[in-house]
């Protein structure tokens, strides 16, 4: 994921910033704890495609 592209991208729903964790491809927002994916190299932006992070997990 280009780093352009990062300073950029938010979150949709908090206009927070984005965390890249590419080990799982994924756009990580802290405060609403979920996890956007990277499809062929676009991120998914939408709330409904994204994967809820469990409270007991660590971000």
């Amino acid at each position: 994921m280009e780093t352009k592209i990062l300073d950029v991208l938010v979150c949709p729903l908090c206009k927070g910033p984005l965390l890249f964790k590419k080990a799982d491809n994924e756009l990580i927002c802290k405060p609403d704890r979920l996890a956007f994916p990277i499809r062929d190299g676009i991120p998914v932006m939408l709330q409904d495609e994204a994967r809820k992070i469990p409270a007991e997990d660590e971000i």
